[in-house]
């Protein structure tokens, strides 16, 4: 599957939930409080940019957001909320696309970092990062821990989410670190829909290693955007890094 083809014009239309799922203000208003405030009034710079769930209420905010997307698609769905004056859009690859000019923080959120599907790509996003930021410039990144202690010996798949109408499932390949995420949602009737996305999954400490590599210095991490503490038990984090201010 490529991400091209994953991230076509029906998962576009499909994308948006408001108010509800990632959208719900819950979920949503605290990543764009902190986002807000990691920015310092500079400009901000999301690779994956999507259909705007995040850029768009930073850029409400006064934040300057410019996006780096991959899918056409979803572009269109940004300009059905805002134009390029307000949030400009280079079509791209995160790991090698390039935005005009310098930026005080640059954020990769909702696990998307894992869509890069090597680990070079995954480095070469960090390098890119640090790229597009100013000295003393964060580079921030939302990605789940995977769940391989729910793996008993022989099984292959965890379900992660289930409510009525919906149930999310992950397969791992625990051999090549790859994992497909299963998004199946249902009504009454004897049909469902299917929805798969591949990843690459990444450990914390990983994910520190690739930053090194790339010249950051780590500062933060959460459980969340409302800075909760990460513990072992954590399912998710919020991890933010600097590129050391110059002199």
């Amino acid at each position: 599957m490529r991400q091209d083809e994953i991230w076509d014009a029906e998962t576009a239309r499909r994308y948006d939930t408001p108010g509800t799922g990632m959208f719900a203000p819950e979920v949503l208003g605290p990543a764009v409080d902190r986002l807000a405030e990691l920015a310092d009034g500079g400009r901000a710079l999301e690779f994956a940019i999507g259909t705007g769930r995040v850029a768009v209420p930073l850029a409400e905010r006064g934040v300057p957001v410019t996006g780096i997307e991959l899918s056409r698609p979803m572009v269109d769905q940004l300009r059905t909320k805002a134009d390029e004056a307000a949030i400009p859009v280079i079509i791209g690859d995160m790991a090698t696309a390039t935005a005009p000019g310098e930026y005080a923080l640059v954020y990769l959120v909702y696990n998307t970092i894992s869509n890069l599907l090597t680990q070079a790509e995954q480095v070469e996003c960090f390098r890119n990062a640090a790229r597009h930021l100013t000295p003393g410039g964060r580079f921030v990144i939302e990605l789940w821990v995977p769940e391989l202690q729910r793996l008993p010996p022989g099984q292959q798949a965890t379900v992660w989410h289930c409510e009525p109408g919906y149930i999310g499932l992950d397969t791992y390949d625990v051999l090549r670190q790859h994992v497909v995420s299963h998004h199946f949602r249902f009504d009454d009737g004897r049909q469902a829909r299917l929805f798969r996305s591949p990843h690459r999954y990444i450990w914390p400490a990983e994910l520190d290693l690739m930053a090194q590599l790339a010249g950051f210095e780590p500062e933060s991490r959460h459980a969340d955007w409302t800075g909760a503490a990460f513990t072992a038990e954590s399912r998710s984090h919020v991890s933010v890094y600097r590129i050391p201010p110059s002199g």
